[in-house]
C-alpha cells in the first residue's frame, strides 16, 4: 500500500500537468484569437475615422451618385479627372464600413490604402483600373497582412509581398482597401471561422453568403466593393455571387495567376481552383479580366499563358448553339433552379439563339470518384494536418470521416449501401489511395474530360446553360449539404471556364411547389435541401454559364447575353 500510494500521486501529478499545459496551450491560443478580433475592430475604428474626416473636409460630395455608377461609367470619369479619386475611394470606405457592420465581411482594412490615394495622379497613361477600390479575399496574399484561411496558427504572420495578381491590380491603378472573410480552411460554402466569425447574407441575415469568397459576396452584395477577387474550388466564387445576388466568374485554371494565392488543400490537382473576379455586373467582369491579362502578368508569372483578352469574341453579336439541362440528375433543383434555367432559354430561343439538350451523364460517380477522391486522395491527412492546435474543427459535416480508418471506412460503406448508397459512396471516396490508384484516377479524369468535349462538339456547341444552386441557404446549411455542390464542382473536374448570373428571384409558387420536394434518392441530404431553402420569396436564383477550356472570353460574352435579356424581360432587377 506505501509503494502504491507514490505512484499514484505520480500519476496524478503528471495528469494535472498534462491538464496544465493543455489549459495554457489553449489560452495563448485565445489570446491570439482575442488580439485578431481586437485588430478587426480597430480596422472598422480607422475606417470610421477615415470617413468622418473625409465627410467634415467634403460635407458636398454626392456619395449615393457614386455608389450608383457602374464600374465601366466609373472607371471613364476617374481616368479623365471628372472625378476626384479620393471621392470614390471614401464613398467606397464608407459603405464598406456599413456593409461590415450589417454583416461581418470584412476582417482587416489596408490603411495604406489611403497612401496610395494620396500618391496617385492621373499623369500621363494610366491603368484601366485606375483609382478602383478593391476588395481581396482573405487568402490572397497582400503584403503586410495575414492569409488566415480561419487558422489561428496564421495569425500574426504578415505576407512578404503582394500576390501577382495584386500586383497587376496596382500596376493597373486599383487600390486594394479590404481583405474579407472565408470558412475555415476554404473547404465549406458557408462563411465562418472562429477568429472572425459568422458572416451573413445581405439581403436575409438568416441566410449564408455562401463560399469560400463569402466575405466578398456579401460585401458587393450589399454595395460596399464595386470589384473583388477570389478563388473557386468547387464553387467558391459562384456561390457567393449565385446567394448574393449578384454575378462571378471561375476561368479555366491557369489563365490567370494562383502565385501568392493560399490553397485550401496545396498540392492536390484532381481538381483545378482558380482565381477570378466578382461583381455586380458581367460587363465589370470583362473589364476587370481585360485589365489582369496583360504583359505584367505574363512576366510576374511566366506560367500564365500570354494570351491577352480577345475583344473581338467578346463583342461578338454572332448568334450562339447553347446547350442546356435542367438537372444533372444527382441534386434535384429548386422549384425556382428550374424554372430559372427554363425562363432563360425561353429568352435566348426568343433572341435567336439556337437551344440544344444536353444529357448529363454520371454525375454521382464524378462527384465521388473524381471530385470527392480527387480532393482527399491522401484520405484527408494533409488537410486534417491543418487543424492541427487549432481550438476547434472545421464546420466540414463528414470531417470526422476522414479521421477513421481505412478498414472502418470500407465496412461502413458495405453496410450502409442499400439503403444510404450516397452516404455509401461518401465514405469509400474518402480512403486513403496508393500513388498508383492517384495516377489512374488523374487518367480517368483526362479521359472523361476528353468524352466531355467530344459530346459537346459532336452537338456543334458555343457555350452551355446550366442550374446554379439557389436561393441562398439557410446558415448553417452547407455543411450538412456538401453534396450540393454537384452543379459546380463539376466545370471545377473539367477545368472549363463558367460564371453565374441572377437571372430571376423565387416566386410564391416556387415556395408552394417546394413543398413536394423530395429529392432523386429521398434520404438525408434530399431533405435537408428543401428545409435549408424554404421561405425564400423575393431572393435571387441564378443560372451558370460554361465555355469550353481557355474560351473565357466567350463564356463573359453569353453571360453578357443571359444578363441583358434577364434585365430586359425584367425578370431580376
Amino acid at each position: 500500500m506505501q509503494l502504491r500510494l507514490p505512484a499514484v500521486l505520480c500519476c496524478s501529478a503528471a495528469s494535472l500537468l498534462l491538464l496544465l499545459l493543455r489549459w495554457r496551450r489553449r489560452s495563448g491560443l485565445w489570446r491570439k484569437v482575442k488580439a485578431a478580433q481586437r485588430r478587426q475592430e480597430r480596422s472598422l475604428v480607422q475606417m470610421e475615422t477615415a470617413v468622418q474626416r473625409f465627410r467634415e473636409q467634403h460635407p458636398s460630395v454626392n456619395v449615393v451618385s457614386i455608389l450608383n455608377l457602374p464600374l465601366p461609367e466609373l472607371t471613364k470619369k476617374l481616368r479623365d479627372g471628372s472625378l476626384p479619386l479620393e471621392h470614390v475611394f471614401y464613398a467606397y470606405v464608407g459603405k464598406a464600413l456599413q456593409m461590415a457592420t450589417e454583416t461581418n465581411c470584412i476582417t482587416e482594412y489596408l490603411q495604406e490604402s489611403e497612401t496610395q490615394v494620396q500618391k496617385a495622379k492621373p499623369a500621363g497613361k494610366v491603368g484601366l483600373l485606375y483609382g478602383v477600390p478593391v476588395s481581396l479575399k482573405d487568402s490572397i496574399d497582400c503584403q503586410g497582412h495575414d492569409s488566415t484561411l480561419g487558422f489561428i496558427k496564421n495569425i500574426n504572420k504578415p505576407m512578404a509581398e503582394d500576390s501577382v495578381v495584386v500586383q497587376v491590380l496596382r500596376r493597373q491603378g486599383a487600390i486594394p482597401f479590404v481583405k474579407t472573410n472565408v470558412p475555415q480552411s476554404l473547404i465549406s460554402y458557408d462563411c465562418n471561422n472562429l477568429i472572425f466569425g459568422q458572416t451573413f447574407n445581405p439581403l436575409l441575415y438568416t441566410r449564408s453568403p455562401g463560399g469560400s469568397t463569402g466575405g466578398e459576396g456579401a460585401l458587393i452584395g450589399g454595395g460596399g466593393s464595386i470589384l473583388g477577387f477570389g478563388t473557386d474550388l468547387g464553387g467558391s466564387l459562384r456561390f457567393p455571387a449565385a446567394f448574393c445576388g449578384i454575378c462571378a466568374f471561375k476561368p479555366t485554371g491557369n489563365r490567370l495567376s494562383k502565385k501568392g494565392v493560399v490553397a485550401g488543400i496545396p498540392g492536390q490537382k484532381a481538381v483545378t481552383a482558380a482565381v477570378g473576379p466578382i461583381a455586380k455586373d458581367v460587363e465589370s467582369l470583362a473589364l476587370s479580366m481585360r485589365a489582369l491579362l496583360c504583359e505584367d502578368m505574363f512576366s510576374l508569372d511566366s506560367s500564365v499563358p500570354p494570351l491577352p483578352f480577345n475583344e473581338e469574341v467578346y463583342s461578338s453579336t454572332q448568334p450562339l448553339r447553347i446547350g442546356y439541362y435542367e438537372t444533372d440528375f444527382f441534386t434535384m433543383p429548386s422549384p425556382s433552379m428550374r424554372r430559372a434555367i427554363r425562363e432563360t432559354k425561353q429568352l435566348l430561343e426568343d433572341a435567336g439563339h439556337t437551344l440544344v439538350p444536353f444529357e448529363l451523364m454520371n454525375v454521382d460517380y464524378v462527384f465521388f470518384n473524381f471530385c470527392v477522391r480527387g480532393v482527399f486522395a491522401d484520405g484527408g491527412t494533409s488537410f486534417l494536418r491543418k487543424f492541427k492546435g487549432e481550438l476547434e474543427e472545421s464546420s466540414l459535416g463528414l470531417l470526422w470521416l476522414m479521421k477513421s480508418p481505412n478498414w472502418l471506412k470500407n465496412v461502413l460503406s458495405w453496410i450502409t449501401k442499400p439503403f444510404m448508397p450516397r452516404f455509401s459512396a461518401m465514405l469509400a471516396s474518402m480512403r486513403a489511395n496508393t500513388v498508383d490508384q492517384v495516377w489512374s484516377l488523374h487518367h480517368e479524369i483526362e479521359e472523361f474530360s476528353q468524352q466531355f468535349i467530344a459530346q459537346w462538339k459532336k452537338l456543334n456547341l458555343d457555350v452551355m446553360l446550366c442550374p446554379m444552386l439557389g436561393p441562398a441557404l439557410g446558415i448553417g446549411y452547407p455543411s450538412k449539404l456538401s453534396v450540393a455542390v454537384s452543379y459546380t464542382m463539376l466545370y471545377n473536374a473539367l477545368d472549363f471556364p463558367a460564371g453565374v448570373v441572377p437571372v430571376t428571384t423565387v416566386t410564391e409558387e416556387d415556395e408552394e411547389e417546394l413543398k413536394g420536394y423530395q429529392g432523386y434518392f429521398r434520404d438525408f441530404w434530399d431533405r435537408t435541401m428543401a428545409k435549408a431553402i424554404r421561405g425564400s420569396v423575393g431572393l435571387p436564383v441564378s443560372v451558370q454559364c460554361v465555355a469550353l477550356p481557355w474560351q473565357e472570353e466567350l463564356c463573359l460574352r453569353f453571360m453578357k447575353e443571359v444578363e441583358t435579356l434577364a434585365l430586359k424581360n425584367n425578370s431580376f432587377i
